[in-house]
């Protein structure tokens, strides 16, 4: 099962809009409480009756308002439903990376244990699942330092994306194809050893330094 995304909390958005949603509906109840009570109601109140009185949905104004406060609506339902953490790369769970040996020793002891083992089966399943990640800086960092291993490479720099790493480096020595060819082969290594979900394509580019 791959896992999810983090999500972001969202607790200052959410304060927010709680405190403007109380603020409004504190000052309508105080409103129809003050009418209620024989007092005239606020000007600002009057006024909007008065416009709502004047205007209809037929007018081109409002429909325009209407058009604009739904796609508002949508925009804000679509970043609600979105994670909002994009600076965090999904990693691998460790049951993803069972099953590369379970065809290994599957003759031996067979039928032992196999109590326990259900057991902890059922233990395992009762848990929640583990969910781990990696900084896209990090993640540069790290192939960033395998660059540098690259004999040839003196400088590197690395760019990581969702679907696409960006490796430029510059090269004091050496043939430009062998040290690319050595870079493409230590980046795709570094990139399996970073255990993601969803491994980004590398895109490289090896210049001669200039002097």
């Amino acid at each position: 099962m791959t896992a999810r995304r983090f999500r972001s909390a969202r607790r200052i958005p959410a304060a927010l809009v709680a405190l403007l949603v109380l603020a409004v509906a504190g000052l309508f109840l105080y409103d129809l409480a003050a009418v209620r009570a024989d007092r005239p109601a606020m000007a600002w109140r009057r006024e909007l009756a008065h416009r709502l009185e004047v205007h209809t949905p037929a007018d081109p104004g409002v429909q325009l308002a209407g058009v604009a406060l739904a796609l508002a609506g949508v925009v804000l339902l679509l970043l609600a439903f979105t994670p909002g953490i994009r600076s965090i790369l999904m990693m691998r769970s460790p049951g993803q990376d069972t099953g590369q040996d379970t065809g290994q020793d599957t003759g031996q002891d067979t039928g032992q244990d196999s109590g326990h083992e259900a057991g902890q089966d059922a233990v395992e399943a009762s848990r929640p699942p583990l969910r781990a990640g990696i900084g896209r800086k990090d993640a540069a960092q790290v192939l960033r330092d395998r660059a540098m291993e690259v004999p040839g490479v003196r400088s590197a720099r690395v760019r990581m994306g969702r679907s696409r790493v960006r490796v430029r480096a510059t090269s004091h020595f050496r043939e430009l194809d062998e040290v690319r060819a050595d870079l493409d082969a230590v980046i795709a290594v570094g990139i399996e050893e970073l255990g993601l979900v969803h491994p980004p394509r590398p895109r490289l580019r090896v210049r001669r330094r200039a002097d």
